[in-house]
């Protein structure tokens, strides 16, 4: 594991200045040069994407990685795209978000008791980071976990999320085995630490528009994740 830095700043200083993967570096970097036609006016950040919230969080939604014309042209997670358009409403809803749109890394968003980030940094061709680039980027989390100091509950937005917790709760000596704990919509475990994880579906446009995961599903998720941290 990775030493404990003084701050979630200088972590995510460090995540945005990372050049680990090759293979996303040059795919974002890319995708940010030749632009979305529906975005040819924008500047696209194009580097990695760091975490947002509130660093007193007791909760901690993990996704999976930036959207090659989301996050990786805003700069901010779950900003500026399908995915985002659809959670921050529910966040909004759950008395997470201070409001419901989430467009740009100064549209005045803040957040309250959670914390947002992803088990990779750098949006990935396909939406499939390798299993190497996921290990490659496993100790930011280990050290960012390590750094909220007020975390009751992790909610994990689809299954690579899900496993990567678990990777990395096991890497940290947090669980010797994930037997019985699978990923389902709604599921709960108690960690032996106490800490409370949950799944739920990712709200990809994918899973949105097919039903697969509602509106009513999503909030029922954090309205859970808020009772289970303690909050009012």
């Amino acid at each position: 594991m990775a030493a404990v830095r003084t701050s979630l700043e200088d972590l995510n200083a460090r995540i945005i200045a990372c050049k680990r993967c090759p293979r996303l570096r040059t795919y974002c970097a890319e995708v940010a040069r030749v632009r979305r036609r529906a975005y040819l006016d924008c500047e696209y950040w194009g580097k990695p994407v760091p975490s947002f919230g509130d660093t007193k969080a007791r909760v901690l939604t993990l996704g999976l990685a930036p959207g090659a014309h989301g996050s990786n042209r805003t700069g901010r997670i779950f900003t500026g795209d399908g995915s985002g358009y659809f959670f921050y409403p529910v966040l909004h809803e759950a008395g997470f978000a201070s409001q419901a749109m989430a467009v740009s890394r100064d549209d005045g968003m803040k957040l309250t008791d959670l914390w947002i980030s992803a088990v990779v940094r750098c949006a990935p061709p396909a939406n499939k980071p390798t299993p190497e680039e996921q290990h490659k980027c496993a100790p930011f989390l280990d050290e960012e976990i390590a750094l909220l100091k007020n975390l009751r509950v992790v909610v994990c937005l689809g299954k690579i999320a899900f496993d990567g917790f678990l990777v990395h709760a096991r890497r940290t000596g947090q669980i010797t085995s994930r037997a019985r704990m699978n990923f389902a919509h709604g599921a709960e475990y108690t960690l032996p630490n106490g800490m409370k994880l949950m799944a739920s579906y990712h709200p990809s446009l994918q899973n949105t528009n097919t039903g697969k995961l509602t509106r009513e599903m999503l909030l029922e998720v954090f309205k859970r994740a808020r009772k289970l941290a303690g909050l009012s």
